[in-house]
């Protein structure tokens, strides 16, 4: 598509204690939002980017990042060909600026896409990359509080980093922590593991918008970030990442993630939900659709509650509380979820930016990761007297109040006037379509 949001967010969370003159921290939250609004090589593959033969003025690369303390940073090039992407595989970058040392001229730099992690510090002075198992990033920027993204629209601030990933759920089966740990030196095994669209099937085609491919529901992260001269350090600290592409976010939406639990090492669990256009919405009829849903990994088992097999609805104020509920009766294996996130007053948030149809990236949504989660998930079986599915009475949760003071957190898009109290409901031919892979999924 030409017109492309590419976000990656990370959440990291590590009680820590440093070398000398670092610092001694019980977190370190980090969320990282890499932006780019490219254009096509010609007007009728642009979907409306070029105006008047000219490229849109919206054209931009963009990193921005929200740091220790809910402190925000970012810096971006209106330079898109310094952009790179995998088509297969998640890796993307941009050098923003190289080492003065580094003599290549600018045809050769525009032809440079990934680079090993050792050759990558040696010559870029500013910019990001991100390859799978590994992300490295250097801003040299301000905080955006004179104007926007662009050189000299905020007071000035640093940061870098250097994280090696090793995955531990994508979105769909896979081996417990427990089971992870024990094998970690083996470089094979025998079973598979599943992994499936966030958004059904038909997200991999020019359906919906925006898209929307959670790519490690869990992980652990090690490596250094470097916040305006204060260096936080960490080893295995928890990791999530995702991906957004498409020509806007939605008109409004929630998100909320969390995998750093007390007693719950090995769960993960991400909520989100918005308002997402319709496909063919030039037609008469309804042209959007409110759709929720709920992600839980928990020691190697995967309970997804989408629209398309479950229910579920929420209830998010505009700031301050997250209600998540779901309920899944089809085949396979029974279950009910329910999460309650909220934040402290002394928690307001920090306003972020995010890609605008018209406007391109303007403040549009409030994030914080100092979220105070609690869930719960409970088995389903048959009652014939409520003939219905219930919490199995002779057993217990499957997760008891899990509890996290390190929840990330969002709100976006609007308007947010009141609580935003609704049911999921997706269109019923829709429906019909994502539920067909279903149909072969083993449960």
């Amino acid at each position: 598509m030409a017109c492309k949001h590419l976000t990656l967010v990370e959440s990291l969370h590590r009680h820590t204690r440093v070398a000398p003159r670092h610092v001694e921290v019980d977190c370190v939250p980090n969320y990282h939002v890499y932006y780019v609004e490219t254009t096509a090589d010609s007007p009728k593959d642009d979907a409306g980017r070029f105006i008047k033969g000219e490229k849109s003025p919206l054209t931009l690369a963009c990193m921005q990042l929200l740091g220790p303390d809910d402190t925000y940073l970012v810096q971006s090039d209106e330079d898109d060909t310094k952009f790179w992407g995998w088509k297969y595989a998640q890796g993307l970058g941009c050098t923003f600026e190289w080492k003065e040392e580094e003599e290549i001229d600018d045809s050769a730099k525009q032809s440079i896409a990934a680079m090993t992690p050792e050759e990558w510090r040696d010559r870029v002075k500013t910019g990001f990359q991100i390859l799978p198992f590994h992300l490295q990033g250097r801003l040299d920027g301000h905080d955006g509080t004179q104007g926007g993204v662009k050189s000299n629209q905020g007071v000035a601030g640093k940061a870098e980093y250097d994280i090696s990933l090793r995955p531990v759920a994508g979105w769909g089966q896979y081996p417990p922590l427990s089971s992870q740990l024990q094998h970690q030196n083996e470089t094979s095994t025998k079973q598979t593991y599943s992994q499936f669209s966030t958004a059904g099937w038909l997200a991999k085609f020019p359906v919906f918008e925006p898209h929307w491919q959670i790519t490690m529901a869990h992980a652990r992260a090690t490596g250094s970030i470097n916040w305006n001269g204060t260096v936080y350090e960490f080893k295995d600290a928890p990791f999530y990442g995702e991906k957004n592409w498409g020509g806007a976010f939605p008109t409004k939406w929630y998100w909320s993630q969390c995998n750093s639990f007390d007693d719950y090492p090995d769960l993960s669990f991400t909520a989100g939900g918005g308002i997402r256009i319709l496909p063919f919405s030039f037609l008469p009829g309804k042209r959007t659709e409110t759709l929720g849903l709920i992600g839980i990994h928990y020691q190697g088992s995967f309970y997804e509650f989408v629209p398309w097999t479950s229910e579920s609805e929420w209830e998010v104020d505009p700031w301050g509380t997250w209600k998540f509920r779901g309920r899944c009766t089809d085949k396979g294996k029974k279950f009910e979820a329910d999460i309650v996130v909220t934040t402290d007053e002394d928690v307001p948030g920090v306003l972020l930016r995010a890609p605008t149809k018209d406007e391109g990236m303007q403040y549009f949504c409030r994030d914080s990761g100092f979220g105070n989660a609690v869930v719960n998930l409970w088995q389903l079986e048959w009652d014939d007297n409520a003939r219905d599915y219930i919490r199995s009475p002779n057993k217990p949760p499957l997760i008891d109040k899990a509890t996290s003071s390190q929840c990330t957190v969002e709100v976006g898009g609007g308007p947010w006037w009141s609580t935003w109290k609704v049911k999921s409901q997706m269109s019923p031919i829709l429906k019909k379509l994502i539920r067909l892979p279903y149909a072969f999924r083993r449960s």
